[in-house]
């Protein structure tokens, strides 16, 4: 079970946090009301907090929360909340076909979905020794233990098995737009496919009466129909009602179902999945992260727990909508999509679609709509245009070393990528401000996620250093101060991922006074408390053999949104902006930095 972290722990943690944000003088003030909080009404909250979590063993003290946090956001869900991966190309380049990826990762997914169904996908473990654990012999003993004992077993062995209950969200699954609080909405029972093609909607089944999958010769029968259909986009594509403000769409919604679309919406809210094929190839790696991020608004819904996209020239990605689950979900059902639609193609280029009559099978969806579902539809695309008109996505690759060449000189991958993201921001911006960074919490019962806080005293230091101090620091003061940050990295790490963050724990005594109606208590209210929140910089990182690269907006109007890889030998970083901030060359500063640190790490000397 996740842990509810010590009052004292989580004030020390967050003081810790609070230090190289602020002044002397702003610092005492905010430790004064974090001591007075933890002796006083935080200690009562705390208390609650804990008594409540001892009487729901069946779940985590940050599930309620964390589902309320998500979906009482009335924000829009693209940018704010939905992030993208992209897959890899199929390494034989024929298969990157658009029918053929799309039908080879239709049957993938529903493969995926039928595994999982039936109780036959291989646990999510995580192996700290993967040559011990991550074993066949391993797994034979393992699997003849009883269950309440084999995660004792699989801990013995430092395998870590890992919270698979959001699972079941990846498919038939959408969120819902309501008043005040969206819901999450799934239907196991629905056998049909949502495409999406030119802002214009079909289902067909892809399950049969029997509980079968469609052939993989239908299926791309059915999608060749679609793709071939010279049926022009709509006037008001759907689409875009799904990237409005939540109250404004939960009102669209109703005015959707009293003008009798509610068949055509089950049709769509229910679906296994939307697949959505667009029109064009993918330009550069930057036209793919928009592609990806947030599309044209009218072929995608991004209600859907995922939106499939497959372009043009067969490259493919996944949008997904974050209330229900996280990256770690959708990362084990993309790799196994990756693995299956390139290793076991379920057709080639060479393969002919089934001779069956699509035009009977697959139905395409209209819509009423009247005057006032009319101009909503153009009032949501005039938003959704104006705000991804001011989105930038810039993004580099640094090859002058990566994963392999910073474990043999023994500091934190992780750590260096974000010493240098701290480095870059003071160079170009000369302060340190509120940086995320995101840790899955999955291996406890219905964990979510814990933010490591990765600007330090120690970043700060070593940046200034770096930035403004070069002269007076020889390259060994300098290596030393790289090892301090790696170390201090490498500790916030271990302890966010055991569920030792403070950012959780703080936010569940904030849910519990205001649901109590509460108050809200004074050290809620410091400025430095509401500064911390404001995450100029949030940045995630995932390295897989399936995605080419990940991504997301900015979570504030005057921040970065950084998606990073740290590969064997090289470094991939994006970065997504809004006009108060360059990108660009916050990218160019972060090149900087990494330059900087590699050589210091490889004994030479900089200039500035």
């Amino acid at each position: 079970r996740l842990p509810v972290p010590k009052l004292e722990d989580t004030i020390r943690r967050y003081l810790n946090a609070q230090k190289p944000l602020l002044s002397d003088d702003q610092f005492r003030k905010t430790e004064e009301l974090a001591h007075r909080f933890e002796k006083g009404i935080g200690r009562e909250l705390h208390e609650q907090l804990v008594a409540q979590d001892n009487q729901n063993k069946h779940t985590s003290y940050i599930t309620g929360p964390w589902f309320d946090m998500y979906l009482k956001a009335r924000e829009p869900v693209v940018l704010n909340f939905n992030a993208f991966m992209s897959f890899n190309p199929d390494p034989k380049s024929e298969y990157n076909d658009q029918l053929i990826r799309a039908t080879n990762m239709t049957v993938s997914a529903i493969r995926f979905m039928k595994t999982f169904r039936a109780g036959y996908l291989e646990p999510e473990v995580f192996h700290l020794n993967p040559e011990k654990s991550d074993t066949q012999v391993f797994k034979n003993i393992i699997r003849f233990v009883p269950s309440s004992a084999s995660w004792f077993g699989a801990y013995m062995v430092n395998a870590y098995p890992l919270d698979m209950s959001q699972y079941f969200r990846l498919f038939n699954s959408t969120r819902l737009p309501k008043p005040n609080r969206d819901e999450l909405y799934t239907d196991e029972k629905a056998k049909h496919l949502l495409v999406l093609r030119k802002g214009n909607f079909y289902v067909f089944d892809v399950i049969d009466r029997d509980g079968n999958m469609l052939k993989p010769s239908e299926i791309q029968a059915h999608l060749k129909y679609i793709l071939s259909d010279n049926s022009p986009a709509p006037a008001f594509p759907l689409g875009y009602l799904s990237s409005e403000n939540r109250d404004t769409w939960a009102l669209l919604r109703k005015s959707l179902l009293d003008n009798g679309n509610e068949e055509a919406l089950q049709k769509v809210d229910s679906a296994v999945f939307c697949l959505s094929l667009d029109d064009f190839p993918v330009k550069d790696f930057v036209h793919l992260s928009h592609t990806m991020l947030h599309g044209d608004g009218a072929n995608r819904w991004y209600d859907k727990s995922f939106n499939l996209i497959i372009t043009k020239d067969g490259t493919a990605g996944i949008n997904f909508e974050h209330s229900w689950g996280d990256g770690v979900a959708v990362l084990r059902f993309q790799n196994e999509v990756f693995k299956d639609s390139t290793k076991v193609p379920a057709v080639s280029p060479q393969s002919q679609p089934a001779s069956v009559d699509s035009s009977r099978a697959v139905q395409k969806l209209d819509f009423k709509l009247n005057d006032a579902l009319k101009a909503g539809i153009t009032k949501a695309k005039q938003k959704f245009d104006a705000t991804v008109e001011s989105l930038s996505l810039n993004m580099i690759q640094f090859h002058e070393g990566g994963k392999d060449l910073l474990k043999q000189k023994k500091v934190s991958p992780d750590a260096v990528a974000q010493l240098a993201f701290q480095m870059a921001f003071l160079r170009q911006y000369n302060q340190t401000v509120a940086t995320y960074e995101s840790c899955s919490t999955a291996a406890f019962k219905h964990g979510r996620t814990e933010t490591i806080r990765p600007a330090s005293v120690h970043t700060k230091k070593c940046s200034e250093a770096f930035v403004r101090e070069l002269s007076k620091h020889s390259t060994e003061d300098l290596q030393k101060l790289i090892v301090e940050c790696s170390k201090y990295h490498g500790r916030l790490t271990k302890e966010a991922a055991m569920g030792q963050g403070f950012d959780r724990h703080l936010f569940g005594l904030r849910h519990l006074a205001s649901s109590k109606g509460t108050a809200l208590p004074e050290f809620y209210q410091d400025q430095a408390y509401a500064r911390l929140n404001h995450n100029i910089i949030s940045t995630s990182t995932l390295v897989s053999p399936a995605v080419q690269l990940g991504g997301f907006g900015p979570v504030v109007s005057d921040g970065f949104g950084v998606g990073y890889q740290v590969h064997d030998d090289w470094i991939g970083c994006n970065v997504s902006s809004y006009p108060t901030r360059n990108g660009k060359e916050y990218l160019q500063c972060i090149y900087k930095s990494l330059e900087d640190i590699f050589n210091v790490l490889k004994g030479k000397k900089i200039g500035s």
